[in-house]
């Protein structure tokens, strides 16, 4: 589940992956924007961190155990997603659909014009 995930992530369009905060912390960007911090500690262990809506996030929160307040983050804005298994995957890849939406509509307009060029 661990590389349907990353992989997912970095077909989105214009994604890049980083280290910047050590090894296990893989972050993907967009813009160099971040919009998924991906832990790659055991299979048991993995999470990732995605932006989301304020009220969409508390959504989550209380409908899912395995969605929590961003981990080191602004926690209005960003969820930690514990996979676990309890989340189907498709339900994953909506989060990372949203969380990638919300920071290319932040981009400004010459770097979302770039990237649709390179489609």
């Amino acid at each position: 589940m661990k590389t349907s995930i990353i992989s997912y992530g970095l077909k989105k369009q214009g994604a890049t992956k980083e280290y910047p905060f050590g090894p296990e912390a893989m972050v993907l960007k967009v813009g160099g924007k971040m919009f998924a911090l991906i832990f790659e500690g055991a299979e048991d262990e993995f999470r990732l961190n995605l932006k989301c809506d304020p009220v969409i996030a508390e959504n989550l929160r209380e409908q899912h155990e395995a969605v929590r307040p961003g981990y080191h983050m602004n926690k209005k804005h960003w969820n930690t997603v514990m996979v676990d298994g309890s989340l189907p995957l498709t339900d994953i890849f909506d989060m990372i659909n949203h969380s990638y939406d919300l920071v290319v509509g932040k981009l400004p307009k010459s770097v979302r014009e770039s990237m649709l060029e390179m489609k």
